[in-house]
């Protein structure tokens, strides 16, 4: 007989619920899945947090949880939204970072932190990225904006193929 805990289990299971926008990252390795316990009631309470404030794909997320938790056998289930810290596109595991790649996508880079006011700019933001299919850095921006929010379209000048590049957040 085994010695995992309740809290192991459900972490078990949240752990391989996966994006609804990018189903190819389960929501551990995106890094919105902060936390599973289990409380003084029994109740599995998870805690997670959205990508962007007002993330639309967070009630879906929320929803996957309790349905794969409730499917597995835990019957009180929680979800809990934490804001704080914001999440960073920093968080994605290195295994999330290369199923991006290889769906075809452009990983984001570091994170650049700066201290003080945050500068305002209305130009594209300059990014060092390669094309997912030939890494090439010849790539141009075609939409500061693609099929999300939190993700730009491009068009490497090499392949001459689009793709999606997922923003540093």
């Amino acid at each position: 007989m085994g010695t995992t805990t309740r809290a192991e289990r459900a972490y078990a299971v949240a752990r391989t619920v996966t994006d609804p926008e990018m189903p190819m990252l389960t929501l551990a390795d995106l890094g919105v899945l902060r936390s599973v316990e289990v409380d003084a009631d029994g109740a599995v309470v998870v805690a997670i947090t959205p990508t962007y404030s007002g993330c639309p794909a967070m009630a879906t997320m929320r929803d996957d949880l309790v349905h794969r938790l409730h499917d597995a056998g835990f019957d009180d289930v929680r979800i809990k939204v934490e804001l704080s810290p914001a999440w960073s596109s920093d968080w994605i595991s290195e295994a999330g970072r290369r199923a991006l790649v290889e769906h075809g996508l452009s990983a984001p880079g570091p994170v650049r932190r700066t201290t003080g006011p945050v500068a305002l700019t209305l130009t594209p933001t300059r990014r060092a990225i390669a094309c997912p299919r030939c890494s090439s850095p010849e790539v141009e921006l075609t939409s500061e904006f693609g099929p999300t929010a939190c993700k730009a379209l491009y068009r490497c000048t090499a392949c001459l193929e689009p793709f999606e590049h997922v923003k540093e957040i």
